[in-house]
């Protein structure tokens, strides 16, 4: 199955609505899908190694938009659609909190969850609640997001191939250590708050 996925990732890198997949997925990660974008950027830039870059932009793009999309449900629609993920993901005893280290960390915690495997929904939905404010929120999603997305374009541009060939050697490997960076981003996200 694993195998089919992956597979399918690298054959739609050369279809002409892969962009918008990618955007598509990178978009609602930023606000409530638990998918991060990397499940399809990696594959499509490990297949085509030179388009990595416009990959890195558009998940980038699609992400701050979604972060958006994030802020509003926490800014607008905490009480209802907002609390209902923060409880989804566990984090609704934990949200005060993290609101009234907004006072005094918005930018750092904005900065480094948004490079980490942190959810990046539950930053955006909690800045939206906390009322953090907007263009700085925007400010630091763009190099958040674009660091860790462009940063793996490097890579994957660079190391391309030699990248590509371990990982069709040792998919599942890479795929369970992928889900355990996930999970642990949750851990750690709980643990934070």
């Amino acid at each position: 199955m694993l195998k089919r996925i992956y597979d399918w990732c690298i054959r739609a890198a050369h279809k002409p609505y892969a962009l918008w997949i990618l955007a598509a997925v990178a978009f609602a990660e930023s606000s409530f899908f638990p998918v991060p974008p990397d499940v399809m950027l990696i594959p499509m830039a490990l297949a085509r190694p030179g388009r990595a870059w416009i990959y890195a932009s558009v998940c980038t793009a699609a992400s701050v938009l979604g972060g958006l999309l994030g802020y509003a449900i926490g800014a607008l629609l905490y009480d209802s659609v907002g609390h209902w993920l923060i409880e989804f993901y566990g984090l609704g005893g934990k949200v005060e909190a993290f609101r009234e280290s907004y006072a005094q960390w918005g930018a750092v915690i904005i900065l480094l969850k948004g490079l980490t495997p942190i959810p990046y929904k539950l930053v955006t939905i909690t800045s939206g609640f906390a009322g953090y404010n907007l263009v700085l929120f925007v400010l630091c999603s763009v190099v958040a997001r674009g660091g860790r997305f462009f940063v793996a374009a490097l890579l994957l541009n660079r190391y391309g191939d030699w990248i590509r060939v371990r990982i069709e050697k040792h998919l599942t490997l890479w795929v369970t250590i992928g889900v355990i960076a996930l999970v642990a981003g949750f851990v750690v996200a709980i643990r934070m708050l």
